[in-house]
């Protein structure tokens, strides 16, 4: 277990990224198709006749135990994440975006666009629990410690494709108001899936000289796997691998936004509204599972070799790894590990997200842009793929080829950041936090970058 949680936990803390992608971008003036990625609706304000995207990458995590202070003091990681009494969140975030265009025609404005999207998340860990799994409870003093947590603590990791094909067209349109819809239609490509949850955890963790032990002990686990996670969960090539899979989904974005113009026929304000990742995709492969076990130890005496060893977790590579421990210790030391229900193929549920936001012109070139992001699934569930709430403010000052702007972003995980972006012509690039990275101990930080020209 210790290379499942810390490989994702290193990644993290390697990178600490935010959540938002593109941030202070994706709600820029110059509208293209990656304004679509946030509300359809952009679609109807493209600010050329056609917009082609060439590429953007966006890799955004973040967390609540590791600094960027921490790493560059060349502090001990592991001792950092299970220190304190906090559980464990972590979340990594990369969007890739491959060619892409919108364009307006016959009055409506449509787009085609094709995204690859991997995510990895650790949620709700109990730091004993994830001590005790990943470092014989090295970071724990000696003797008995109980653990109860009603909630579901989960360790995830996502790949898929999507190819989304939207439209947008002007509703209203008269003297200084503008109201616009538009919707996307995404076909979902799975490529590869793990999940680890166990929810209703309660027992006892004894460590006798570095032996711990599990004792009187009782959880719910749900263990599924696809594709190239089945094996290992610990190597970035088993996520870059699986980008795009088959065809075995579909989900829908809608938005909607208002605009109220100036003098010169340019929005002096613009609010929007849109829920987006509407759907589902369902995971097929050779080696796919999915399967709900309960977990009871009954033995309250963790000498002498009772109870479930804790430390042959250590150096597994996946989750395969966990349940062939598990059903090899049934029936031994008082460790009962039963088979409830299981399925080859299996759905998981897109992070439905609300997205809302105003873009308010304070002076020529001089604009402000609150956006909120909040997500409307249960983060509990296991088939459910995770998501964080988020709000940003980003002052922004823009010309005719330029375009400069500085995101101050809160986010649930890890607290406040400030960044800074550009556009140069159709190029830009940006850090969510970067400002905050280089003056305090920010446990997030991000990075984006893009290309893309528009015609007539």
């Amino acid at each position: 277990m210790k290379k499942i949680i810390f490989s994702a936990l290193c990644c993290a803390c390697s990178f600490s990224y935010a959540q938002e992608h593109f941030s202070g971008f994706s709600s820029s003036r110059r509208v293209g198709i990656l304004n679509a990625g946030a509300n359809p609706s952009e679609l109807a304000n493209l600010f050329r006749t056609v917009d082609i995207q060439l590429f953007a990458f966006s890799l955004d995590a973040s967390n609540n135990k590791v600094g960027f202070s921490d790493l560059i003091e060349g502090k001990n990681v592991e001792d950092l994440i299970f220190a304190g009494g906090e559980a464990v969140d972590f979340d990594i975030n990369t969007q890739i975006m491959g060619p892409s265009a919108g364009f307006s025609a016959f009055g409506w404005g449509f787009g085609v666009a094709t995204r690859s999207h991997i995510r990895a998340n650790i949620s709700n860990v109990n730091t004993e629990l994830g001590d005790a799994l990943t470092n014989s409870a090295l970071n724990s003093i000696l003797g008995a410690s109980t653990i109860s947590n009603s909630e579901n603590q989960r360790i995830t990791g996502t790949v898929w494709g999507e190819l989304a094909l939207s439209a947008a067209r002007k509703l209203y349109d008269k003297k200084n108001h503008q109201i616009n819809a538009g919707i996307s239609l995404k076909l979902l490509f799975p490529g590869s899936y793990a999940n680890l949850g166990m929810s209703a955890f309660q027992g006892t963790i004894t460590n006798t000289a570095g032996d711990v032990r599990l004792n009187n002990a009782a959880a719910q686990l749900n263990i599924a796997y696809s594709g190239s996670l089945a094996n290992e969960f610990t190597d970035a090539s088993d996520y870059f691998s699986s980008l795009w899979g088959g065809l075995n989904g579909v989900a829908t974005d809608i938005g909607v936004d208002y605009q109220w113009k100036g003098a010169n026929n340019k929005y002096k304000l613009k609010v929007g509204a849109s829920v987006c990742n509407i759907g589902s995709m369902t995971f097929k492969d050779d080696n796919n599972a999915t399967r709900t076990y309960s977990l009871s130890v009954n033995d309250a005496n963790p000498v002498n070799g009772l109870g479930l060893d804790l430390n042959q977790f250590e150096s597994i590579d996946g989750l395969r790894d966990i349940e062939n421990i598990l059903i090899a210790n049934n029936g031994a030391n008082g460790v009962d590990f039963t088979l409830e229900n299981e399925s080859r193929d299996f759905k998981v549920k897109l992070p439905t997200i609300l997205n809302l936001y105003a873009d308010y012109q304070i002076i020529s070139k001089l604009s402000v842009t609150l956006f909120m992001v909040q997500r409307l699934n249960d983060e509990g569930a296991n088939d459910q793929i995770l998501s964080q709430n988020m709000l940003s403010i980003t002052p922004r000052f823009t010309t005719g080829m330029f375009e400069g702007f500085i995101p101050v972003n809160f986010n649930e995980i890890s607290g406040t950041t400030a960044g800074l972006g550009l556009r140069l012509g159709g190029f830009f690039l940006g850090s969510n936090s970067i400002l905050t990275a280089l003056s305090n101990d920010s446990k997030q930080a991000d990075f984006f970058i893009g290309s893309r020209f528009g015609i007539l």
